[in-house]
């Protein structure tokens, strides 16, 4: 799939929110960034719906277009997009001084990608930012399958059936948490409250499908519903313009964020407006589309990397500067920032690149060795 300059933008400023969310772990970054650092863990679900929309375009179209579906290609490509970069900075983590706090969960839980579901964030919070990819590869891991099942004989009407069926168990299973988990601890363990938020609701799968589902909706309307992806795609200014306003409405629900109301259905109103900003982004009619700021493509492109490493970079350079760096604000803002992209740029040149260069080559390979048995003998 071709790179778009909206996707890009959309994607440099999802990383750039996070890493501004995970500033807390240096200190935060003073009253002038507040606003954005405390709502930075909406730039996850933004991902969450770039996840959802351009995995969900490779599978969904090979699928509309009758081709197979390739599953051993598609999880070899996945394995080479993610795993190295990943394994790398595990890697670091058993250096202590790279962890952001002390605790650190047991190898296998990342290694198996069951961390946002095992995970005692009390105690071991270090490196738990990987929670995200957990859910993530978890997806890439059903979803094709679940694709495959039910586009064997398209219908709309399942498709939304089981959308709103996850998106609804979604928020029940989220609102029974806060109602007989949470809400016993409210008054008595304020701690305890916020720990058991992110164990039982922000961090497991289950919970979190709401960008996901929202991006393979676009997907699916793409592949299988072309006039509708036109229609929408001529309207896409106002469609943008909706979409900020119904991320706005969510921002403002969420600002009690471990309330009842929020955590029932914020998630899926913050997935919606988002997906309305994909949507824009993902064509080039739209302002959007068509917007190009200088760096977003390179930031979109190691973002991974980026997202991967941050909170370790920060707290190697707060260990060495931060008293330096404190009350500095945008000195303090501009030397964490240069580091963190100094140590994406590292891994993604250093580790991330190289397997990406090696997949193409044999995928490469194989599509010459397939190409040469096609060819008539004669």
């Amino acid at each position: 799939m071709r790179r778009l300059p909206g996707l890009d933008l959309l994607r440099a400023i999802a990383i750039v929110w996070v890493m501004l969310f995970h500033a807390f772990v240096v200190g935060g970054l003073g009253e002038r960034f507040a606003w954005l650092q405390g709502n930075g863990w909406i730039g996850v679900d933004l991902f969450f719906v770039l996840s959802g929309y351009l995995i969900g375009s490779q599978v969904l179209g090979r699928l509309a277009r009758g081709e197979p579906l390739g599953l051993g290609e598609f999880y070899l490509r996945r394995a080479f997009r993610v795993l190295p970069a990943f394994w790398a900075v595990l890697a670091l983590y058993v250096w202590p001084a790279f962890r952001e706090a002390p605790g650190l969960e047991a190898p296998w839980q990342f290694l198996s990608f069951t961390l946002n579901l095992l995970i005692d964030y009390r105690h071991n919070p270090a490196f738990s930012h990987a929670w995200s990819l957990c859910v993530e590869e978890h997806f890439y891991l059903l979803f094709p399958w679940l694709a495959w099942w039910l586009t064997r004989r398209p219908s709309l009407a399942r498709f939304l059936a089981m959308c709103s069926l996850a998106v609804a168990a979604g928020m029940a299973v989220r609102g029974y948490v806060w109602l007989h988990a949470m809400a016993p601890l409210r008054e008595v363990d304020g701690v305890g409250y916020g720990v058991r938020f992110v164990e039982d609701i922000y961090y497991p799968t289950w919970t979190r499908l709401d960008g996901l589902l929202a991006g393979v909706a676009l997907a699916a309307a793409k592949a299988y519903r072309s006039a509708w992806w036109a229609r929408w795609q001529a309207h896409a200014n106002p469609l943008s313009l909706l979409g900020l306003g119904v991320t706005a409405v969510a921002l403002w629900l969420f600002r009690n964020r471990l309330d009842f109301l929020p955590t029932v259905v914020g998630y899926p109103l913050l997935a919606a407006g988002l997906a309305l900003l994909v949507l824009a982004g993902a064509g080039r009619t739209a302002w959007l589309g068509r917007v190009r700021v200088p760096g977003a493509g390179w930031i979109a492109a190691v973002s991974y990397s980026l997202y991967l490493c941050h909170k370790g970079v920060m707290h190697l350079v707060h260990g060495a500067l931060g008293p330096w760096l404190e009350g500095r604000g945008v000195l303090a803002f501009a030397v964490y920032a240069a580091a963190v992209l100094l140590g994406g740029a590292l891994l993604h040149y250093g580790v991330e690149r190289p397997f990406l260069c090696w997949r193409e080559r044999l995928e490469a390979g194989r599509a010459a060795r397939s190409g040469a048995a096609a060819e008539p003998a004669g």
